[in-house]
């Protein structure tokens, strides 16, 4: 029987505080040193700067509620008409008008502001506890994240996005596991049962177990238009489970990595009794 693993969360965000810490500098480092905004990033569409443009924006939103910055919602937030969307198809929306906002100012000054709104962050909920609440708009109305998810997120967008802006110049972006597996643990058992298509999981019953090498474990059941994640779940039965190591998942999660390339390269693998599902968790469940 599988054995049940249990986490300090105080310890966990203090941890991933840390690494997001260590990340911030990395971004603003990054865009600094960039040899040309406007090169392509390695985000399709997107240039170096629109990618720099969407942190900055990332993190004022995730700050806002504790720097009390004001934020034209009106503005990004999509209308009536993408209510009923998928989440993955209104952040998409939301992300295309916000990357628009930053005048050409802020857009020269980018890393500076990127190091403002980083540390602005960090300061203002140093010493709060992991489960304070943190309004989250852009997912939608009246909705909020526990603030260690919020910053689990922050770590998440500056990972994956630093990715971006480094394909776009050349230089390295490594990632490392205990990063990959900080954002996998704080926040994806938050925004993946949001994330969920409703339209594609109806009528679906599977439970998977994703085992992540020295991270978190986590139960993501998908029942009949929706899901639900649990870490370090009791053991249960399950229909598929995946191994795999934090930052290969991350990077297949975000689709920076295509699967067949990690499954075909060993980091990532399918078992339990029915090992062939595995590939529907990332066609159930977006990444936004």
């Amino acid at each position: 029987m599988d054995t049940v693993t249990r986490f300090d969360p105080v310890v966990e965000h203090e941890r991933t505080r840390a690494a997001l810490t260590g990340v911030l500098a990395r971004v603003v480092a990054a865009v600094r040193d960039a040899p040309d905004r406007d090169a392509a990033s390695g985000l399709p569409g997107w240039t170096v700067g629109d990618v720099g443009a969407h942190l900055a924006a990332v993190y004022l939103a995730c700050g806002a509620a504790f720097t009390g910055e004001e934020i034209p919602w009106d503005a990004v937030l999509p209308g009536d008409e993408a209510g009923d969307a998928p989440l993955v198809d209104r952040i998409s929306a939301l992300n295309a008008r916000a990357v628009a906002l930053l005048d050409p100012a802020e857009r020269a000054g980018l890393a500076d502001l990127l190091a403002r709104r980083g540390a602005e962050f960090l300061s203002a909920t140093e010493g709060l506890a992991p489960d304070t609440p943190v309004a989250a708009p852009w997912y939608g109305e009246s909705v909020t994240f526990p603030l260690s998810a919020v910053t689990g997120l922050m770590l998440s967008e500056s990972l994956v996005h630093g990715l971006d802006l480094t394909r776009g110049t050349g230089a390295r972006w490594p990632v490392a596991p205990h990063e990959a597996a900080l954002v996998l643990g704080q926040f994806m058992p938050t925004v993946m049962p949001m994330a969920v298509d409703a339209a594609k999981a109806r009528g679906v019953r599977i439970a998977f177990d994703l085992a992540l090498k020295g991270g978190p474990r986590l139960a993501v059941v998908v029942e009949d238009g929706s899901a639900t994640v649990v870490r370090d779940a009791p053991p249960r039965r399950y229909d598929c489970r995946i191994t795999a190591d934090p930052v290969t998942f991350l990077l297949v999660s975000f689709r920076r990595v295509p699967i067949w390339k990690a499954v075909a390269t060993g980091r990532m693998r399918a078992g339990g009794r029915r090992p062939w599902l595995a590939t529907r968790l990332g066609d159930l469940i977006g990444t936004p």
